[in-house]
């Protein structure tokens, strides 16, 4: 197991491992229920973690761990909805048609 991503902030780290098991990639959250021993802890070793369970999968784990960090820092180009076909501008991450999140593409 490798550690791909740790942040203090709960949903992040869920949002990301939903994003990693959405491309097939076997993932925990260490350290979930941790927060509360902050101060008797290191604030920073009490942060949630993503972890892949298979080393080989970390390389391309953590090429989308930064494309979906990125996503949101510029709109992009237009995008097609992949359930209903619909055309949506770059900035939206949902179809305004039939609420079907926008999907992470990494080259």
């Amino acid at each position: 197991m490798k550690r791909v991503y740790g942040s203090y902030n709960n949903f992040i780290v869920g949002s990301l491992k939903q994003v990693l098991e959405q491309h097939g990639i076997r993932c925990i959250v260490k350290n979930e229920y941790l927060q509360g021993g902050a101060g008797e802890l290191p604030p920073t070793e009490c942060w949630p973690e993503l972890w892949v369970m298979e080393d080989e999968t970390y390389e391309r784990a953590r090429e989308i761990v930064l494309a979906a960090l990125g996503a949101d820092t510029e709109p992009g180009p237009s995008w097609r909805c992949p359930r209903c076909q619909e055309e949506i501008e770059g900035q939206f991450s949902e179809c305004w048609h039939c609420g079907e999140s926008r999907p992470f593409h990494v080259d």
